[in-house]
C-alpha cells in the first residue's frame, strides 16, 4: 500500500500564488507518474498537470503558463506551483500517483484532496 499526504491548499486572492505538495510513502519500488487533478463544485474531475519519471510534463490548457509541476524523486514528492491564480481555479486539488511496488506490479493511488479557494 501507498499513502499520499497532501498539503499547501488554502485561501488566496486573485493573482496570488500557492504551492501544493504531495508526499508518497509505503511500498514504493518506483513511481511511474505523478499528477494533480481538480474538481470544482458541480464539475467533473479535470487533469491539471502530470509529470512522468522522465520529467515529461502535460498541462491543462487552462493552467499552462501559470502552473508548474515538479517532482523530487528522492523524497517521492510532487509539487504544483500555482501562480496568477484566478477564481475559476477554485477547486479541490487531488494528487494521483502510479506506483510500481515491485518491477512487475503497478497500482494507482489518490490523495485525500486539498481545497484551494481563490477569492477577494
Amino acid at each position: 500500500q501507498v499513502q499520499l499526504v497532501e498539503s499547501g491548499g488554502g485561501l488566496v486572492q486573485p493573482g496570488g500564488s500557492l504551492t501544493l505538495s504531495c508526499a508518497a510513502s509505503g511500498s514504493i519500488f518506483r513511481i511511474a507518474s505523478m499528477a494533480w487533478y481538480r474538481q470544482a463544485p458541480g464539475k467533473q474531475y479535470e487533469l491539471v498537470a502530470n509529470i512522468t519519471s522522465g520529467n515529461s510534463t502535460v498541462y491543462a490548457d487552462s493552467v499552462r503558463g501559470r502552473f508548474t509541476i515538479s517532482r523530487d524523486n528522492a523524497e517521492n514528492t510532487v509539487y504544483l506551483q500555482m501562480n496568477s491564480l484566478k477564481p475559476e481555479d477554485t477547486a479541490v486539488y487531488v494528487c494521483h500517483v502510479i506506483v510500481y511496488s515491485d518491477p512487475l506490479t503497478l497500482a494507482y493511488y489518490w490523495g485525500q484532496g486539498t481545497q484551494v479557494t481563490v477569492s477577494s
